[in-house]
């Protein structure tokens, strides 16, 4: 169902880990390159049962054919949002974060569905890119989306974090659990980008002292823009190529 767990291109590198890596699982990981865009999503399952695989399953083929079909990301996270409505009527629904980088220039655009953060390393500095989140799709019928603009700039290094808290967070969770992400981030700043998904995975096991959920899915991007004066690579849809699970 997922893609491969990594895609390069002289624009970027893009490398994944998630756990538990031989569960059926509601974590939803897949990119899309072509000669103009990087497309990606990262979605926050509802528990590692099948059920919630089936969920994560009946999105990411709506993502894909509404994205073939050539719609944009809100038409994309519309179209989405009703298939999950229909089949399940607001009783289960997926958090996502759909995002489209323009490989020539580093703009981009997200529709931010929910509950997975990014996190950017720019220089010494490691921050949450706060998004105006909306309604996660599937949770009510005809949800309107809508797009934010972002830029990231060669250096640049976007950590994706999703993971299943099975239900709503305590009192200041998210804030904890900010603080452990952002230091796992921080202590992983040197990792090669092939690495940093299992090592922020690592640190933050570390960090969290078993505030953890079990069912986490991260995803490392880094950017290195397209040289001056440099033609577009060779296009290629990518987004089907089978890759082993992580072990």
């Amino acid at each position: 169902m997922l893609p491969g767990q990594a895609c390069t291109g002289a624009e970027f590198d893009l490398h994944a880990y998630w756990e538990p890596s031989y569960a059926s699982g509601g974590h939803v990981l897949d990119w899309c390159a072509t000669e103009e865009e990087l497309t990606l999503v990262v979605a926050n399952g509802t528990g590692p049962d099948t059920p919630s695989a089936l969920v994560s399953n009946l999105a990411l083929n709506a993502i894909r054919n509404a994205r073939r079909a050539g719609l944009d990301l809100v038409g994309q996270a519309s179209l989405t949002d009703q298939a999950l409505y229909g089949q399940h009527r607001g009783e289960r629904s997926l958090s996502a974060l759909l995002l489209s980088f323009a490989r020539a220039t580093g703009e981009v655009r997200v529709v931010d569905a929910g509950s997975p953060t990014v996190w950017r390393d720019r220089g010494a500095v490691t921050e949450r890119i706060h998004l105006e989140r909306q309604l996660p799709l599937g949770m009510f019928e005809d949800t309107v989306y809508a797009t934010q603009g972002l830029r990231v700039l060669p250096g640049d290094r976007l950590v994706f974090v999703a993971c299943d808290r099975g239900g709503p967070p305590p009192d200041a969770g998210d804030a904890v659990l900010d603080r452990s992400v952002r230091r796992a981030i921080a202590r992983t700043r040197r990792t090669a980008c092939a690495d940093t998904p299992r090592a922020v995975v690592r640190a933050l096991r570390e960090e969290a002292h078993g505030g953890l959920p079990d069912d986490v899915l991260v995803l490392c991007l880094d950017w290195h823009g397209r040289p001056a004066g440099r033609s577009p690579a060779t296009g290629e849809d990518r987004e089907d190529l089978p890759g082993p699970p992580a072990v």
